[in-house]
């Protein structure tokens, strides 16, 4: 799987204000910022983004996804390098 497709399908299922990815294709870092991460704590928000790869991560399409959520008044806040 490539940085493209893998974007597509969480953008498909999660509106995103701004999405960053990295990865092997099989093991992926990923930035997200959405708003509808607003009021969901971290756990609630990972399961989000997992809900937009379906079976994905079971058939091991997608071996790893560790990421970093933000919702668009943190990622505001948060310092970009």
């Amino acid at each position: 799987m490539t940085s493209e497709e893998l974007q597509s399908i969480i953008m498909a299922g999660l509106p995103c204000e701004h999405i960053e990815l990295s990865g092997d294709g099989r093991h992926w870092y990923a930035t997200i910022v959405s708003s509808v991460f607003e009021g969901k704590r971290l756990i609630q928000r990972h399961q989000k983004v997992y809900a937009t790869l379906g079976g994905r991560m079971q058939t091991d399409e997608v071996h790893a996804l560790s990421m970093k959520t933000y919702t668009p008044a943190e990622w505001a806040a948060h310092p970009q390098s």
